[in-house]
Protein backbone atom coordinates (compact mmCIF):
# COMPACT_ATOMS: atom_id res chain seq x y z
CA UNK A 1 0.00 0.00 0.00
CA UNK A 2 2.77 2.11 1.15
CA UNK A 3 3.96 1.69 -2.45
CA UNK A 4 1.54 2.59 -4.21
CA UNK A 5 1.03 6.04 -2.62
CA UNK A 6 5.10 6.51 -3.20
CA UNK A 7 4.06 5.69 -7.10
CA UNK A 8 1.33 8.10 -7.44
CA UNK A 9 2.71 10.51 -5.50
CA UNK A 10 5.25 11.21 -8.41
CA UNK A 11 2.23 11.12 -10.73
CA UNK A 12 0.42 14.17 -9.83
CA UNK A 13 3.47 15.97 -9.00
CA UNK A 14 3.97 15.46 -13.21
CA UNK A 15 0.31 15.98 -13.85
CA UNK A 16 0.82 19.42 -12.42
CA UNK A 17 3.58 20.31 -13.91
CA UNK A 18 2.25 19.82 -17.24
CA UNK A 19 -0.88 22.03 -15.78
CA UNK A 20 1.49 24.69 -15.53
CA UNK A 21 3.44 24.38 -18.28
CA UNK A 22 0.21 24.57 -20.58
CA UNK A 23 -1.14 27.89 -18.63
CA UNK A 24 2.54 29.42 -19.25
CA UNK A 25 2.35 28.54 -22.85
CA UNK A 26 -0.55 30.36 -23.24
CA UNK A 27 0.48 33.66 -22.46
CA UNK A 28 3.54 32.94 -23.86
CA UNK A 29 1.94 32.57 -27.56
CA UNK A 30 -0.33 35.36 -27.09
CA UNK A 31 3.00 37.55 -25.86
CA UNK A 32 4.70 35.87 -29.15
CA UNK A 33 1.73 37.24 -31.79
CA UNK A 34 3.92 40.34 -33.63
CA UNK A 35 2.87 43.82 -33.46
CA UNK A 36 0.85 45.44 -36.54
CA UNK A 37 -0.11 49.14 -36.81
CA UNK A 38 -3.55 49.22 -38.36
CA UNK A 39 -5.95 52.40 -39.19
CA UNK A 40 -9.67 52.43 -39.06
CA UNK A 41 -11.21 52.94 -42.49
CA UNK A 42 -13.47 55.82 -42.76
CA UNK A 43 -15.47 57.23 -45.26
CA UNK A 44 -13.55 60.37 -46.42
CA UNK A 45 -14.69 63.79 -49.33
CA UNK A 46 -11.97 63.13 -52.30
CA UNK A 47 -12.01 64.67 -55.93
CA UNK A 48 -12.10 61.97 -58.17
CA UNK A 49 -9.79 62.84 -61.15
CA UNK A 50 -8.71 61.24 -64.37
CA UNK A 51 -5.25 61.24 -66.48
CA UNK A 52 -5.76 60.96 -69.85
CA UNK A 53 -3.22 61.48 -72.77
CA UNK A 54 -2.91 64.89 -74.88
CA UNK A 55 -1.34 66.89 -77.47
CA UNK A 56 -0.63 70.81 -77.48
CA UNK A 57 -2.09 72.32 -80.84
CA UNK A 58 -1.77 76.01 -81.40
CA UNK A 59 -4.70 78.21 -81.27
CA UNK A 60 -4.63 79.63 -84.24
CA UNK A 61 -2.34 78.81 -87.23
CA UNK A 62 -1.54 81.19 -90.54
CA UNK A 63 0.36 79.16 -93.74
CA UNK A 64 1.53 82.01 -95.43
CA UNK A 65 0.98 82.57 -99.21
CA UNK A 66 1.89 84.84 -101.83
CA UNK A 67 -1.17 86.44 -103.35
CA UNK A 68 0.58 87.42 -106.65
CA UNK A 69 2.87 86.87 -108.98
CA UNK A 70 6.84 87.95 -108.56
CA UNK A 71 10.30 87.96 -107.86
CA UNK A 72 10.89 87.85 -103.91
CA UNK A 73 12.59 91.15 -103.25
CA UNK A 74 13.14 91.21 -99.72
CA UNK A 75 12.06 88.76 -96.15
CA UNK A 76 11.31 91.57 -93.48
CA UNK A 77 11.45 89.49 -89.95
CA UNK A 78 13.45 86.94 -87.78
CA UNK A 79 12.70 83.77 -87.97
CA UNK A 80 11.44 82.16 -84.92
CA UNK A 81 10.15 85.70 -83.32
CA UNK A 82 7.18 87.19 -82.39
CA UNK A 83 5.46 89.38 -84.96
CA UNK A 84 2.34 91.02 -84.58
CA UNK A 85 -1.06 91.29 -86.96
CA UNK A 86 -0.33 93.67 -89.79
CA UNK A 87 3.73 93.08 -89.28
CA UNK A 88 5.54 93.43 -93.03
CA UNK A 89 6.60 90.01 -93.85
CA UNK A 90 7.89 89.96 -97.38
CA UNK A 91 8.12 92.62 -100.08
CA UNK A 92 7.58 91.11 -103.88
CA UNK A 93 8.70 93.23 -106.87
CA UNK A 94 6.00 95.84 -107.40
CA UNK A 95 7.06 97.33 -111.21
CA UNK A 96 4.24 95.50 -113.03
CA UNK A 97 1.52 96.27 -110.44
CA UNK A 98 2.45 99.65 -110.03
CA UNK A 99 2.37 99.70 -113.95
CA UNK A 100 -1.01 98.61 -114.03
CA UNK A 101 -2.63 100.57 -111.30
CA UNK A 102 -1.60 103.34 -113.70
CA UNK A 103 -3.14 101.96 -116.87
CA UNK A 104 -6.22 101.18 -114.76
CA UNK A 105 -6.17 105.15 -113.25
CA UNK A 106 -5.96 106.42 -117.11
CA UNK A 107 -8.72 104.09 -118.13
CA UNK A 108 -10.71 105.90 -115.21
CA UNK A 109 -9.96 109.18 -116.35
CA UNK A 110 -10.65 108.15 -120.22
CA UNK A 111 -14.51 106.71 -119.25
CA UNK A 112 -14.82 109.80 -117.06
CA UNK A 113 -14.30 112.32 -119.96
CA UNK A 114 -16.58 109.65 -122.33
CA UNK A 115 -19.64 109.86 -119.54
CA UNK A 116 -19.02 113.90 -119.87
CA UNK A 117 -19.30 114.08 -122.97
CA UNK A 118 -22.46 111.65 -123.54
CA UNK A 119 -24.32 113.48 -120.86
CA UNK A 120 -24.37 116.09 -122.72
CA UNK A 121 -25.29 115.00 -125.87
CA UNK A 122 -28.54 113.41 -123.86
CA UNK A 123 -29.37 116.73 -122.14
CA UNK A 124 -29.42 118.60 -125.57
CA UNK A 125 -31.54 115.82 -127.27
CA UNK A 126 -33.91 116.02 -124.86
CA UNK A 127 -34.21 119.99 -125.41
CA UNK A 128 -34.47 119.77 -128.93
CA UNK A 129 -36.93 117.03 -128.76
CA UNK A 130 -39.38 119.52 -127.08
CA UNK A 131 -39.21 121.52 -130.41
CA UNK A 132 -39.56 119.02 -132.41
CA UNK A 133 -36.19 119.67 -133.58
CA UNK A 134 -34.51 116.00 -132.36
CA UNK A 135 -36.35 112.50 -133.17
CA UNK A 136 -37.59 110.02 -130.13
CA UNK A 137 -35.15 108.05 -131.74
CA UNK A 138 -31.85 110.18 -131.39
CA UNK A 139 -32.92 110.76 -127.81
CA UNK A 140 -33.14 107.24 -126.73
CA UNK A 141 -29.79 106.90 -128.64
CA UNK A 142 -28.35 109.87 -126.49
CA UNK A 143 -29.89 108.68 -123.12
CA UNK A 144 -28.45 104.94 -123.77
CA UNK A 145 -24.90 106.31 -124.74
CA UNK A 146 -25.05 107.63 -121.23
CA UNK A 147 -25.79 105.01 -119.31
CA UNK A 148 -23.52 102.85 -121.86
CA UNK A 149 -20.55 105.44 -120.31
CA UNK A 150 -21.89 105.26 -116.54
CA UNK A 151 -21.11 101.74 -117.21
CA UNK A 152 -17.68 101.71 -118.42
CA UNK A 153 -16.65 104.54 -116.05
CA UNK A 154 -17.74 102.08 -113.37
CA UNK A 155 -15.62 98.96 -115.17
CA UNK A 156 -12.71 101.40 -114.70
CA UNK A 157 -12.91 102.01 -111.20
CA UNK A 158 -13.54 98.20 -110.44
CA UNK A 159 -10.37 97.38 -112.61
CA UNK A 160 -8.42 100.37 -110.88
CA UNK A 161 -9.32 99.43 -107.41
CA UNK A 162 -8.59 95.25 -108.51
CA UNK A 163 -4.83 96.70 -109.76
CA UNK A 164 -4.79 98.79 -106.65
CA UNK A 165 -5.04 95.71 -104.36
CA UNK A 166 -2.72 93.53 -106.41
CA UNK A 167 0.06 96.27 -105.73
CA UNK A 168 -0.47 96.22 -102.02
CA UNK A 169 -0.01 92.18 -102.23
CA UNK A 170 2.68 92.81 -102.86
CA UNK A 171 4.01 93.68 -99.16
CA UNK A 172 2.61 90.56 -97.65
CA UNK A 173 1.51 91.22 -94.07
CA UNK A 174 0.91 88.74 -90.93
CA UNK A 175 -2.64 87.98 -90.68
CA UNK A 176 -2.20 86.60 -86.63
CA UNK A 177 0.01 87.66 -84.32
CA UNK A 178 2.26 85.04 -82.79
CA UNK A 179 5.90 83.44 -83.34
CA UNK A 180 6.36 82.89 -86.75
CA UNK A 181 8.84 80.03 -88.10
CA UNK A 182 11.30 79.70 -90.82
CA UNK A 183 11.09 81.09 -94.11
CA UNK A 184 10.80 78.21 -96.74
CA UNK A 185 11.61 81.00 -99.88
CA UNK A 186 14.97 83.29 -99.96
CA UNK A 187 14.97 86.58 -102.02
CA UNK A 188 15.42 86.03 -105.68
CA UNK A 189 13.03 83.34 -106.02
CA UNK A 190 10.11 83.63 -107.76
CA UNK A 191 6.57 83.03 -106.27
CA UNK A 192 3.17 82.31 -107.81
CA UNK A 193 0.02 83.07 -106.59
CA UNK A 194 -1.71 81.03 -104.11
CA UNK A 195 1.31 78.06 -104.55
CA UNK A 196 0.47 74.88 -102.72
CA UNK A 197 4.20 75.92 -101.06
CA UNK A 198 3.45 77.58 -97.83
CA UNK A 199 6.89 80.98 -97.44
CA UNK A 200 6.74 80.64 -93.98
CA UNK A 201 3.76 79.50 -91.12
CA UNK A 202 2.70 81.59 -87.85
CA UNK A 203 1.71 79.91 -84.77
CA UNK A 204 -0.41 81.71 -82.11
CA UNK A 205 0.89 80.08 -78.96
CA UNK A 206 -1.21 81.75 -76.22
CA UNK A 207 -3.54 80.41 -75.42
CA UNK A 208 -2.54 77.39 -76.92
CA UNK A 209 -5.54 73.96 -77.20
CA UNK A 210 -4.39 70.58 -75.85
CA UNK A 211 -6.29 67.45 -77.46
CA UNK A 212 -7.43 64.59 -75.47
CA UNK A 213 -8.52 61.19 -75.92
CA UNK A 214 -10.87 59.49 -73.17
CA UNK A 215 -12.69 56.12 -73.75
CA UNK A 216 -16.07 55.81 -74.16
CA UNK A 217 -16.54 53.15 -70.98
CA UNK A 218 -14.32 55.51 -68.71
CA UNK A 219 -16.90 58.29 -69.91
CA UNK A 220 -19.82 56.07 -69.45
CA UNK A 221 -18.59 55.26 -65.88
CA UNK A 222 -18.04 58.93 -64.33
CA UNK A 223 -21.63 59.80 -65.83
CA UNK A 224 -23.38 57.09 -64.36
CA UNK A 225 -21.49 57.98 -61.22
CA UNK A 226 -22.88 61.67 -61.52
CA UNK A 227 -25.98 60.55 -62.53
CA UNK A 228 -26.70 58.57 -59.51
CA UNK A 229 -25.46 60.82 -56.85
CA UNK A 230 -22.47 58.93 -56.29
CA UNK A 231 -20.15 61.76 -57.48
CA UNK A 232 -20.96 65.53 -57.26
CA UNK A 233 -19.61 67.54 -59.61
CA UNK A 234 -17.13 70.05 -58.75
CA UNK A 235 -18.46 73.63 -57.25
CA UNK A 236 -15.82 75.69 -59.38
CA UNK A 237 -16.32 72.92 -62.92
CA UNK A 238 -14.59 70.80 -64.14
CA UNK A 239 -10.90 71.58 -63.76
CA UNK A 240 -8.27 70.68 -66.10
CA UNK A 241 -4.10 70.63 -64.86
CA UNK A 242 -1.56 69.33 -67.11
CA UNK A 243 1.39 67.07 -66.32
CA UNK A 244 4.63 67.75 -67.89
CA UNK A 245 6.57 65.00 -69.76
CA UNK A 246 8.82 65.52 -66.17
CA UNK A 247 6.17 64.36 -64.21
CA UNK A 248 6.14 68.24 -63.54
CA UNK A 249 3.07 69.73 -63.12
CA UNK A 250 2.13 72.78 -65.10
CA UNK A 251 1.77 76.34 -63.94
CA UNK A 252 -1.46 77.07 -65.10
CA UNK A 253 -5.11 75.24 -64.73
CA UNK A 254 -6.72 74.75 -67.88
CA UNK A 255 -10.37 75.38 -68.96
CA UNK A 256 -12.58 72.39 -70.29
CA UNK A 257 -13.66 73.39 -73.86
CA UNK A 258 -16.05 70.81 -75.76
CA UNK A 259 -16.37 67.09 -76.38
CA UNK A 260 -16.41 65.55 -79.66
CA UNK A 261 -19.59 64.61 -81.41
CA UNK A 262 -18.07 61.02 -82.31
CA UNK A 263 -16.02 58.40 -81.80
CA UNK A 264 -13.08 57.43 -83.25
CA UNK A 265 -13.77 53.79 -84.78
CA UNK A 266 -9.58 52.90 -84.30
CA UNK A 267 -9.47 53.65 -80.95
CA UNK A 268 -12.75 53.47 -79.58
CA UNK A 269 -12.39 57.03 -77.78
CA UNK A 270 -13.55 60.30 -77.70
CA UNK A 271 -11.73 63.59 -78.33
CA UNK A 272 -12.11 66.56 -75.88
CA UNK A 273 -10.23 69.85 -75.41
CA UNK A 274 -8.87 72.35 -73.07
CA UNK A 275 -7.85 75.69 -73.28
CA UNK A 276 -4.40 76.63 -71.32
CA UNK A 277 -2.84 80.07 -70.97
CA UNK A 278 0.87 79.72 -72.46
CA UNK A 279 2.78 83.12 -71.62
CA UNK A 280 6.38 81.82 -71.41
CA UNK A 281 5.72 79.38 -74.04
CA UNK A 282 6.56 76.42 -72.14
CA UNK A 283 4.00 74.18 -74.18
CA UNK A 284 4.95 74.08 -78.01
CA UNK A 285 2.90 72.45 -80.78
CA UNK A 286 2.92 68.95 -80.90
CA UNK A 287 4.21 68.31 -77.57
CA UNK A 288 3.10 65.20 -75.28
CA UNK A 289 0.98 65.94 -71.97
CA UNK A 290 -0.95 64.53 -69.41
CA UNK A 291 -3.59 66.12 -68.33
CA UNK A 292 -5.52 65.68 -65.03
CA UNK A 293 -9.35 65.73 -65.01
CA UNK A 294 -11.18 66.50 -61.86
CA UNK A 295 -14.97 65.13 -63.18
CA UNK A 296 -16.09 64.80 -59.70
CA UNK A 297 -16.37 64.76 -55.83
CA UNK A 298 -17.34 61.23 -53.98
CA UNK A 299 -18.20 62.64 -50.43
CA UNK A 300 -17.87 58.73 -48.93
CA UNK A 301 -15.01 57.44 -50.97
CA UNK A 302 -12.94 54.52 -49.09
CA UNK A 303 -9.25 55.32 -49.39
CA UNK A 304 -6.38 53.15 -48.48
CA UNK A 305 -2.65 54.23 -48.75
CA UNK A 306 -0.39 53.31 -51.39
CA UNK A 307 2.16 51.86 -49.39
CA UNK A 308 -0.33 49.38 -47.83
CA UNK A 309 -0.93 47.71 -51.45
CA UNK A 310 0.75 44.94 -52.82
CA UNK A 311 0.57 42.83 -55.90
CA UNK A 312 0.08 39.12 -56.15
CA UNK A 313 1.56 36.78 -58.79
CA UNK A 314 -2.23 37.29 -60.80
CA UNK A 315 -1.56 41.21 -60.99
CA UNK A 316 -4.03 41.38 -58.72
CA UNK A 317 -3.95 44.54 -55.92
CA UNK A 318 -4.14 43.12 -51.97
CA UNK A 319 -3.81 44.44 -48.67
CA UNK A 320 -3.66 43.03 -45.04
CA UNK A 321 -6.71 43.29 -42.74
CA UNK A 322 -7.20 41.98 -39.19
CA UNK A 323 -10.60 40.65 -38.95
CA UNK A 324 -12.60 40.48 -35.81
CA UNK A 325 -10.86 37.34 -34.44
CA UNK A 326 -7.56 38.97 -34.55
CA UNK A 327 -5.66 37.28 -37.28
CA UNK A 328 -4.66 38.65 -40.20
CA UNK A 329 -6.87 38.22 -43.71
CA UNK A 330 -5.27 39.16 -47.20
CA UNK A 331 -8.14 39.99 -49.63
CA UNK A 332 -8.30 41.05 -53.27
CA UNK A 333 -8.67 45.03 -53.81
CA UNK A 334 -10.36 46.31 -57.20
CA UNK A 335 -8.41 49.90 -56.85
CA UNK A 336 -9.57 53.06 -58.77
CA UNK A 337 -7.85 56.77 -58.93
CA UNK A 338 -4.56 57.63 -56.98
CA UNK A 339 -5.79 60.41 -54.43
CA UNK A 340 -3.50 62.33 -52.67
CA UNK A 341 -0.74 59.26 -52.27
CA UNK A 342 -3.52 56.65 -52.09
CA UNK A 343 -5.94 54.53 -53.77
CA UNK A 344 -9.47 54.75 -54.06
CA UNK A 345 -11.30 51.67 -53.22
CA UNK A 346 -14.41 50.46 -55.40
CA UNK A 347 -14.29 46.90 -53.93
CA UNK A 348 -13.33 44.80 -51.49
CA UNK A 349 -12.77 47.14 -48.18
CA UNK A 350 -15.41 49.26 -46.56
CA UNK A 351 -16.21 51.68 -43.83
CA UNK A 352 -14.86 50.02 -40.03
CA UNK A 353 -12.39 47.76 -41.32
CA UNK A 354 -8.72 47.44 -40.10
CA UNK A 355 -6.49 47.68 -42.68
CA UNK A 356 -2.29 46.82 -41.87
CA UNK A 357 -0.01 50.13 -42.51
CA UNK A 358 2.65 49.07 -40.58
CA UNK A 359 4.64 45.64 -39.88
CA UNK A 360 3.20 43.96 -43.18
CA UNK A 361 6.15 42.23 -43.58
CA UNK A 362 5.76 40.08 -40.36
CA UNK A 363 1.62 39.75 -41.14
CA UNK A 364 0.76 36.69 -42.63
CA UNK A 365 -2.91 35.40 -43.43
CA UNK A 366 -4.51 33.46 -40.85
CA UNK A 367 -2.27 34.39 -37.86
CA UNK A 368 -2.93 36.32 -34.75
CA UNK A 369 -1.68 39.79 -34.62
CA UNK A 370 -1.48 42.69 -31.79
CA UNK A 371 -2.80 45.72 -33.19
CA UNK A 372 -1.86 49.47 -32.88
CA UNK A 373 -4.03 51.99 -34.12
CA UNK A 374 -1.82 54.56 -36.02
CA UNK A 375 -2.39 57.89 -38.17
CA UNK A 376 -1.86 58.26 -41.50
CA UNK A 377 -1.12 61.62 -43.00
CA UNK A 378 -3.40 61.91 -46.41
CA UNK A 379 -1.62 64.07 -48.11
CA UNK A 380 1.94 62.63 -47.76
CA UNK A 381 0.93 58.96 -46.68
CA UNK A 382 3.25 58.85 -43.72
CA UNK A 383 1.93 56.88 -40.44
CA UNK A 384 2.85 58.14 -37.04
CA UNK A 385 2.54 55.42 -34.42
CA UNK A 386 4.28 54.14 -31.40
CA UNK A 387 5.67 50.83 -33.58
CA UNK A 388 7.72 52.95 -35.37
CA UNK A 389 8.71 54.94 -32.26
CA UNK A 390 10.13 52.06 -30.37
CA UNK A 391 11.54 50.86 -33.23
CA UNK A 392 13.61 54.27 -33.63
CA UNK A 393 14.58 54.26 -29.07
CA UNK A 394 16.31 51.02 -29.30
CA UNK A 395 18.69 52.37 -32.70
CA UNK A 396 19.33 55.61 -30.81
CA UNK A 397 19.99 54.19 -27.92
CA UNK A 398 22.58 51.69 -29.94
CA UNK A 399 23.90 55.33 -31.87
CA UNK A 400 24.62 56.59 -28.33
CA UNK A 401 26.40 53.81 -26.84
Amino acid sequence: MRAQIVQIVPLIALLSLTACGEQGQMPAARQMAPEVGVMTLKPQEAEISTVLPGRVVAYQVSEVRPQVTGILLKRDFVEGAEVKEGDLLYEIDPVQYKAALASAEASVQRAEATLVSVRLKAARKTQLLQTNAASQQDVDDAVAAYKQGEADLHAAQANRDTAAISLDRTRVTASISGRIGKSTITPGALVTASQSTAMTTIQQLDPVYVDLDQSTSEMERLRSEIASGKLKRPAGGVQVELLMESGKVYGHKGKYGFTDTSVNESTGSVSSRAIFANPDRLLLPGMYVRARIVAGVDTAAILVPQRAVSRNPLGQAVAMFVDRDGKIEQRTLDLGEAVDGNWLVRAGAKAGDRLVVEGTQKALPGAPVKTVEVTVDRATGLTVSPIRQAEAQPAAAATER
